[in-house]
């Protein structure tokens, strides 16, 4: 592991060297929608928008034009646990994406007339995601699945808590939950580390310092049971279906058979879910599984688009795919081409800075250090096919179950 986790002025930063003619840098603060009160739903996710807007020296078109100007591209993201802020340049920019960072970090302006075009901005979006009907029905999922807690709320808020919001408000939240003790900042690609450290030193030396803490969460209460079904009905051609199961968090060691049980149902073409419901009954053009983890839980959601009329027998295939996962190993052939699928999928993905850059802050942020990527891959080769139905017995079962969907009206 080439990783190395500097502190440069209280700030938690991890270098990470390799051959790339790009760098990649990312903030990563461990602030999202569920630290959020409920009268300041969506706040998180508004202040992600709101630091693009500009500071007392950079408007939002400078700030932009910093960066494609050269090349590069400049996002960033909000979830349940985390926001991020992340710049993709060329190398010999490194100082402009560390600088830019900095700026919008420490100096956002929120001027009042942004800050009221921008709340706009957000509402269109989430009228955006209201018109998809994939994305309505895995909001409703995760709704049911984590009823009257945080993590099953809409990550963007609503226009009731958005209408609420002040720069004011803001720029409280941002002084109390955007300090060295919920940042890490990320480094990644072609870079001398002497001039990177001088480059984060100056640029962040005005950040605001805080005794290391993770911020308080209220945590999933599994005992509480989830919501079964939620069904909807839109102006849409096909049904959407989004059928979900809770689980374990992030930390949890079962958390390696859990991401192969995934792979072996719902990840590719060559997966079971794929192969019995579209390549055998052509049932649905799209089927696939996911698992997302938290830090206390997770979810695993499985999604499909089809015909209406489809529903029962593509959710009796499903049902039988889960069944025959939790009473029969996995065979042995099967669990090896699974493994490989996953451990050659991550390392393909670390070959980009971005993915690199991704990852350690992820890590940095879920675990509270580093972690090397070879103890991933080694923790998903050390599987078992026992281990994998016995992770299969405890997600799949009736009272663990939600299923969400949007059928045509």
């Amino acid at each position: 592991m080439d990783a190395k986790l500097v502190t440069v002025g209280g700030l938690r930063t991890l270098f990470v060297p390799c051959e790339a003619e790009s760098v990649a840098v990312g903030l990563f603060v461990g602030s999202g929608s569920r630290h959020e009160p409920a009268k300041w739903a969506g706040i998180s996710h508004l202040i992600e928008h709101m630091l693009f807007k500009g500071t007392p020296t950079r408007s939002a078109l400078d700030i932009t034009r910093a960066v494609e100007g050269r090349g590069g591209n400049f996002n960033a993201w909000t979830s349940e646990d985390a926001t991020c802020f992340y710049a993709h340049l060329p190398c010999e920019y490194l100082d402009e994406a560390v600088d830019i960072l900095a700026d919008m970090y420490l100096n956002a302006a929120l001027a009042p007339e942004e800050f009221a075009r921008e709340r706009e901005v957000v509402l269109e979006e989430i009228k955006m995601y209201e018109d998809d009907p994939g994305a309505v029905a895995a909001e409703n999922l995760q709704r049911a699945l984590f009823p009257l807690n945080p993590v099953g709320a809409p990550v963007a808020g609503s226009p009731e808590t958005l209408n609420a919001f002040t720069p004011g408000i803001l720029r409280d939240y941002i002084a109390t939950h955007y300090t060295t003790a919920t940042t890490v900042l990320v480094v990644a690609g072609r870079f001398a580390e002497a001039d990177a450290v001088n480059l984060v030193a100056n640029a962040f030396r005005a950040v605001r310092s805080r005794r290391a803490r993770k911020l308080a969460f209220k945590k999933v209460d599994l005992s509480r049971p989830p919501v079964s079904e939620v069904f909807v009905a839109k102006d849409v051609k096909q049904t959407q279906l989004a059928l979900g199961y809770r689980t374990f968090g992030i930390e949890d060691p079962r958390r390696y058979a859990a991401t192969v049980l995934d792979a072996v149902l719902g990840r590719g073409m060559s997966s079971r879910l794929f192969q019995e419901v579209r390549e055998k009954r052509g049932l649905s053009y799209d089927i696939s599984s996911r698992l997302q983890f938290f830090q206390d839980a997770g979810m695993f959601t499985i999604s499909a688009g089809l015909d209406a009329r489809q529903v029962k027998p593509a959710l009796d295939t499903i049902d039988r795919e889960l069944k025959r996962l939790a009473a029969k190993n996995v065979g042995a052939a099967e669990l090896k081409r699974t493994k490989e699928f996953l451990v050659g999928n991550f390392r393909l993905s670390h070959e980009r800075v971005t993915s690199k850059m991704f990852y350690y802050g992820a890590m940095m942020l879920s675990r509270g250090c580093l972690v090397d990527p070879e103890a991933e891959i080694a923790g998903v080769r050390a599987v078992t096919a026992d281990e994998v139905r016995a992770v299969a017995r405890e997600i799949f079962t009736p009272g663990n179950r939600s299923l969400s969907r949007v059928d045509p009206k």
